[in-house]
């Protein structure tokens, strides 16, 4: 599996945890400039995108969930920390694992 993640400046601990859940390739997108990532097209080889609420204004989260939206990939969306990132994406890919998700992310 091929995940894109977009927003923040480090993602090595998310990065971590995304290859346990069996990510093979994890490509990083900072966003620090908005028309740079808004006008980028999500990658054919993508099967899906995270993204870092925190750091994302409202137009590039339109834009990407519009992309993803369109070619059916799945979209994770969570807070800047590891686990918020770790049960928002069981969620979505209905893995049984409940390790005490807080209801905040």
């Amino acid at each position: 599996m091929s995940v894109l993640v977009i927003g923040a400046d480090e993602i090595t601990p998310i990065k971590a945890v995304l290859q346990d859940l069996g990510a093979k390739r994890v490509e990083h997108w900072d966003a620090r400039n908005e028309n740079r990532v808004n006008r980028k097209p999500i990658p054919q080889d993508t099967d899906c995108v995270v993204m870092l609420t925190s750091f994302l204004n409202h137009n590039t989260m339109k834009t990407i969930k519009t992309q993803a939206k369109k070619r059916n990939i799945p979209i994770v969306c969570a807070k800047r920390s590891v686990s918020c990132v770790f049960c928002e994406y069981c969620k979505v890919f209905g893995l049984n694992k409940d390790f005490g998700c807080k209801k905040e992310c």
